[in-house]
């Protein structure tokens, strides 16, 4: 996958440096040369100086190919516009932005840009993020320990109830769409082809969901 990292910091530099080796073509962006230092001699991915929402400054690291793009500088406002540019603009398929101020958290999700809060959320949780999830949260709470994750239930799940996908203190049944009309679930409530579930799921518990799901 083709990824672009905007800010060199301790987070960008750590991903950076966690997925060239994993195969990807990685290019990163910051407005201080010297920040790439903290990659090391050894980096074999591209280094761009300069603002990472300028237009000219994306371009050239080619955000028009890029599978993925994590926003992740010491500034909440510099991370939402260039998090905008790539969905809006340049309709990158995966956006991540880091987020200081986690109270503005639910304005930027109506935005439609997920958001990471600085603690609680380590440089390998963004990577998946970024590379493997199919399920993407469409809330998190407190710094991150709890996403709101909604999901098409999976053709082996069509006929079995909450029951069989409910882990105590680990993943729980929000709600289920169905028909166009949302309702809570009682325990025991069967799942139907077409049903839309929201589940409320611990960050650590990802890919024993994911086992559950089938995925």
């Amino acid at each position: 996958m083709k990824i672009l990292i905007i800010g060199c910091g301790r987070v960008g530099a750590g991903l950076a440096t966690t997925l060239v080796p994993r195969g990807h073509s990685v290019t990163i962006v910051d407005k201080d040369p010297l920040a790439f230092e903290k990659l090391g001699d050894h980096f074999k991915g591209q280094t761009i100086p300069g603002i990472g929402f300028d237009r000219e400054v994306l371009l050239k690291a080619g955000i028009e190919r890029t599978d993925g793009v994590a926003a992740v500088t010491v500034s909440d406002e510099a991370n939402v516009v260039a998090s905008r540019i790539a969905r809006d603009i340049f309709h990158v398929p995966k956006v991540v932005a880091r987020l200081y101020d986690i109270r503005q958290a639910e304005i930027y999700r109506r935005l439609g840009i997920q958001t990471i809060a600085p603690t609680g959320w380590g440089i390998s949780r963004i990577a998946d993020l970024l590379l493997y999830s199919p399920l993407d949260p469409v809330f998190t709470l407190g710094s991150g320990e709890v996403e709101l994750i909604e999901v098409d239930i999976p053709q082996l799940l069509i006929g079995k109830s909450d029951r069989d996908i409910m882990v105590a203190g680990e993943i729980h049944v929000v709600s289920v769409t169905r028909a166009n009309k949302t309702f809570l679930p009682t325990l025991g409530t069967v799942f139907r082809e077409g049903d839309r579930l929201h589940l409320a799921v611990l960050t650590t518990s990802g890919n024993r969901l994911k086992e559950l799901l089938g995925y």
